[in-house]
């Protein structure tokens, strides 16, 4: 008997030392392969077999290697291009889509380093949450760190990815709405308490991280009790709720650090007049944004209140249709003290019939601009497309108004998805390096107008007159009237004499900075 005994101990002690030692060189095995950074993509939409996937329960924070990105090198290096020149570059890694080209964060730009210029933050909706459905079609996507469910835990596996992602990229700023961070609860207590929940738990991933929020907002579109509005809503107790929604989204956006706070309002528009009272609902919407800057002041929240504007969709109309109309919305209602500047979208502006440039340059010259979302959308189509901004045209625009402004207050949020035939992991990683690319290309180009001074010079000498000539000065100065500017003209022998505005000349000049 003491011999069996003895064998079958000996025998158990075989296999559990068996098993640990395959167990050890899984890991090394999986620690060697993440420290490699393969360039080459794992393929299919779960990540590759070194990815954790939700299913298995053992996805956590504290893992030994990288867990829902494995192709993803830990540190996503800088290696310069033919026209960026750096002493780093490698020649070796020119084909990799895991390196940055342009983005050289410590490089210093008209005295300010890359990183400074351009406050790259990540998106947690599009970025976590976006399984690639559309009003056709079903997700296409299943994330390996998503099990589908409104469980806390998987809530905080979606931040476990989420901030690996970050890391890897060296973002340092991300932007949130509180329905993806947290799930919402049956009532407005167990969806604060959620939040609060997460609000904890996203504070000590982004302390591992080295990151802080950006900018957070509250979701006041998805519900369907928001169907007819939020801060317009013809219900008082719908106002209600969505005001219960903002104080804690807001103190969830306090505790994180968070540099801005956002308003956009999806539903806050109408669908037709016949039923609407804009007034009303413009005043209550008013009332809303003065409650929020009551309540920040009350909390000592420091960020910037922004406003970003859309023309339409969801609703047919939507009140903040523009830049201009959201200043012109302020002003009326007494919200122009300085808590309030603008967040301008891309794709926004381009739904409302505006480049994104014409946005960033009229929040500029309104002392507005506080924020960018970069991304671009589609010409060809009518809908907001979030495609991320890869464009050098575009880019040098939009980086020449932040330089025009001297920065931004706020920073750049990546406000761009995937397109929905796209499934890998990794995908996210390449999007995100395209585009802190594109931007610090564009930060380049529109540096080097600037230094270049030609553009500047044009437009000078071509309002040169109003203060070189007597009647140019009269009307600067506010001296002038109708019957003194008569005399002037009065004097004129015939039509006055317009010089060319020479826009094929600034095209020309444009287009040799672009690179």
């Amino acid at each position: 008997m003491m011999m069996a005994s003895l064998f079958v101990t000996s025998t158990r002690f075989r296999r559990v030392f068996i098993r640990s030692v395959c167990f050890m060189v899984v890991i090394m095995a999986h620690v060697s392969m993440a420290s490699s950074s393969p360039s080459s993509s794992s393929g299919g939409g779960g990540g590759g077999e070194d990815s954790c996937p939700a299913s298995s329960g053992e996805c956590s924070s504290s893992s030994l290697s990288p867990q829902f990105f494995p192709t993803v090198p830990s540190v996503v290096p800088f290696v310069g291009s033919s026209s960026s020149p750096s002493k780093t570059e490698d020649s070796k890694s020119t084909t990799t889509p895991f390196a940055f080209r342009y983005y050289d964060a410590d490089r210093v730009v008209l005295g300010k380093t890359m990183r400074d210029w351009l406050k790259f933050s990540m998106a947690y909706w599009h970025t976590t949450r976006n399984g690639g459905d559309d009003p056709f079609g079903a997700p296409t996507r299943s994330w390996p760190w998503d099990d589908g469910s409104d469980s806390i835990a998987n809530a905080e596996r979606r931040l476990d990815a989420f901030f690996e992602l970050m890391t890897k990229l060296g973002v340092n700023y991300w932007c949130f709405h509180d329905r993806d961070l947290a799930p919402p609860g049956a009532n407005v207590k167990e969806s604060r308490a959620n939040l609060e929940t997460l609000t904890k738990a996203a504070l000590k991933a982004q302390k591992r991280a080295n990151a802080t929020v950006l900018w957070g907002t509250a979701q006041l579109f998805k519900e369907p009790h928001y169907a007819q509005g939020a801060g317009t809503s013809p219900s008082p107790e719908v106002f209600a709720a969505a005001a219960a929604q903002v104080r804690a989204a807001m103190d969830a956006t306090h505790a994180l650090g968070g540099i801005g706070y956002v308003f956009w309002g999806g539903r806050e528009g109408y669908q037709t007049l016949l039923n609407t009272d804009m007034e009303l609902e413009m005043r209550h919407m008013a009332s809303l944004l003065r409650m929020a800057a009551q309540h920040k002041k009350k909390v000592g929240f420091k960020g910037t209140l922004l406003i970003e504007p859309k023309p339409q969709e969801p609703m047919k109309h939507q009140y903040d249709y523009d830049v201009a109309t959201t200043a012109m919305f302020l002003a009326r209602h007494g919200l122009d003290d300085g808590n309030f500047m603008i967040n301008v979208e891309c794709n926004h502006a381009t739904l409302s019939g505006h480049s994104c440039f014409h946005e960033l340059e009229t929040a500029r010259m309104l002392k507005l601009l506080g924020n960018l979302d970069a991304n671009t959308g589609d010409a060809q189509t009518g809908w907001d497309t979030d495609e991320f901004l890869t464009d050098p045209r575009e880019a040098t625009l939009v980086m020449l108004s932040v330089i025009r402004n001297g920065g931004l207050p706020v920073g750049i949020n990546f406000d761009a998805k995937l397109r929905r035939e796209s499934t890998d992991p990794e995908d996210l990683a390449i999007a995100h390096i395209s585009g802190m690319d594109a931007l610090a290309r564009g930060l380049l180009n529109a540096a080097a107008i600037v230094e270049g001074g030609e553009l500047d010079a044009m437009v000078k000498a071509r309002y040169e007159r109003w203060t070189s000539s007597d009647v140019g000065r009269a009307v600067e100065s506010g001296k002038a009237t109708l019957e003194s500017l008569e005399k002037v003209a009065e004097q004129l022998e015939s039509a006055p004499h317009l010089p060319s505005g020479k826009q094929e000349r600034y095209e020309q000049i444009l287009a040799s900075y672009v690179r």
